[in-house]
């Protein structure tokens, strides 16, 4: 369906204006960047956005803090167990909104040179390609948003706007639960999950936009405007980058919007903060609208996506959720919790934080502790790299619900399926009990990719088996796009760090390591000494 063109107060609108970021009032905040930022946001998170249009909240309000010299989720458990449940919501230390305005209900004039609203029309410009960005927007982006309303978020610069994102408007939940959609036969509903995910060709990036209703525990209820929602959403593999091919993973909270919209809630997206990305993304919490549209970092522009969407009756969940995740984000900014692709990644952290929350969401264990025992040495010397070999090793060694995406989505969603089915009371505690208590419906969204220059993406992998069969034989052949480092400096590393822990292949370096100065002569000594005794 086509969203229609709707008057609005004016053409353009503060980012900052009677909308909502999420759970939060966007009026709460106030629009600056990084370099202009003060009040209780921490140095290092305002550092990282120093260039970035970001909102921070106005004076007064509970901004999230931060344990000082405990590690991030134990930081969590520790604030969990002594929150009132009735707490109100802290803030976050910032949200990137990427640009100061928004046009809302606007059509793209299919010359794609204006956005033409109620109020007329309005010219505009794209913001800039990065260098490094291997597509941008092109003819059938055009086609593709012409014929939809959409928002924009930008900035204005008379007599033109520089457009950052584009939302397409139809791309809604509803107000009414979206058409009941039956899971696919399966013998799990992890399994029945993924069957759904990948019934539409190529993980659905060329597929209409959809959501549908899993389940709904009154069936008379017929409208869900304003109720809160706490999302797992997932992007797939994209086509042309071999480092993609998991995906990647987000936590969103907010409520369903009147209109039934949700480009307005907030995704919490983890990214690494040591180096510079090739589309310019940043770790924060963003706006849905801006995490999957925007032209740079949007991962709508690279791959489809999915959202498991948990509908609640009340908002403590996503209320502790979301609070959670902004402690965790302030121990990230100052680097007590650094980024690992192999064990703290998008995915870990997302999962690791609703753990220490006490939602118990299964584990499904690692690929394989064996083989990454016994293929490190080999790894080493076929490699000639140490570094290698250890970054395999942590790979294989990982719970696989900490490291590919789809995997940690399917075990939250079965965890999410048995508590919609189960008898009310139970042995649950925390997060658990309260969802059990307020979950209301499951939806499942799904968003296709945008067309643009680049390739269709794909469903994301959900074993390491399945990503390292995508991936060519040969290195040389592999789509890699190198990118350059993002030190952090040494001035803004606080005295109460704690050391970083080990990684499990640190210790596979140890045991090897004895093995070959120790074992290794000790078995040829072994030899030649029984070699000796032999008669000749």
């Amino acid at each position: 369906m086509t969203a229609p063109i709707a008057r609005s107060a004016a053409p353009v609108e503060p980012a900052n204006g009677s909308g909502v970021f999420g759970l939060y009032p966007a009026s709460d905040f106030r629009i600056a960047t990084g370099a202009l930022g003060n009040g209780p946001t921490i140095r290092q998170a305002l550092w990282y956005f120093r260039d970035q249009t970001i909102a921070l909240p106005k004076p007064g309000l509970p901004v999230a803090s931060f344990t000082r010299g405990v590690p991030a989720f134990d930081d969590i458990r520790q604030w969990a167990d002594t929150r009132p449940r009735d707490a109100p919501i802290d803030y976050p230390p910032l949200i990137w909104v990427a640009a100061p305005a928004v046009v809302r209900h606007a059509r793209m004039a299919t010359e794609g040179n204006a956005l033409v609203t109620s109020d007329g029309a309005i010219a505009y410009e794209l913001t800039p390609k990065i260098p490094l960005n291997r597509s941008y927007f092109d003819a059938s982006s055009i086609a593709f948003l012409s014929s939809r309303a959409v928002s924009v978020r930008g900035t204005p610069t008379p007599p033109s706007f520089i457009a950052r994102t584009f939302w397409p408007e139809d791309f809604v939940l509803g107000r009414r639960p979206p058409p009941v959609r039956a899971l696919p036969a399966a013998d799990t509903p992890q399994a029945s999950l993924r069957a759904l995910m990948r019934e539409a060709p190529r993980g659905g990036a060329q597929s209409p936009y959809s959501a549908a209703t899993l389940w709904q525990r009154d069936l008379a209820l017929a409208d869900w405007s304003g109720r809160p929602i706490l999302a797992l959403l997932v992007n797939g593999a994209q086509g042309d980058d071999d480092e993609a091919h998991a995906g990647h993973f987000a936590l969103v909270t907010g409520r369903v919007a009147e209109d039934g919209s949700i480009g307005d809630w907030l995704a919490n997206n983890f990214y690494t903060l040591d180096a510079e990305s090739e589309k310019g993304i940043l770790a924060a919490p963003v706006p849905l609208d801006n995490y999957l549209g925007d032209l740079n970092s949007g991962q709508s522009w690279y791959r489809p996506s999915c959202l498991v969407v948990a509908v609640l009756r009340d908002a403590r969940v996503p209320t502790l959720v979301q609070s959670a995740l902004n402690r965790v984000y302030n121990q990230f900014y100052r680097h007590q919790l650094a980024y690992y692709h192999p064990d703290e990644n998008c995915t870990s952290i997302s999962v690791d934080a609703l753990r220490a929350l006490g939602w118990p969401i299964p584990a499904r264990g690692p690929s394989s502790r064996l083989l990454a025992w016994l293929g490190f040495p080999f790894l080493a010397l076929k490699e000639r790299s140490i570094g290698k070999a250890k970054l395999a090793f942590d790979y294989l060694y990982t719970d696989q619900t900490r490291l590919l995406p789809a995997a940690a989505l399917e075990e939250a969603f079965g965890s999410l399926w048995a508590l919609a089915h189960a008898a009310a009371g139970g042995d649950r505690d925390g997060i658990e009990a309260m969802l059990a208590q307020d979950l209301d419906a499951l939806a499942f969204v799904r968003v296709p990719q945008f067309p643009s220059s680049r390739v269709f993406g794909d469903a994301p992998a959900v074993t390491t088996r399945e990503y390292h069969a995508r991936v060519p034989d040969d290195p040389a052949l592999a789509q890699v796009v190198p990118v350059p480092p993002r030190p952090f400096p040494a001035a803004l590393r606080d005295p109460d760090l704690l050391p970083p822990a080990r990684h499990p292949s640190d210790y596979a370096v140890a045991v090897w390591s004895v093995v070959t100065i120790v074992g290794i002569p000790w078995l040829l000594w072994r030899v030649w000494r029984r070699r000796g005794r032999l008669p000749v």
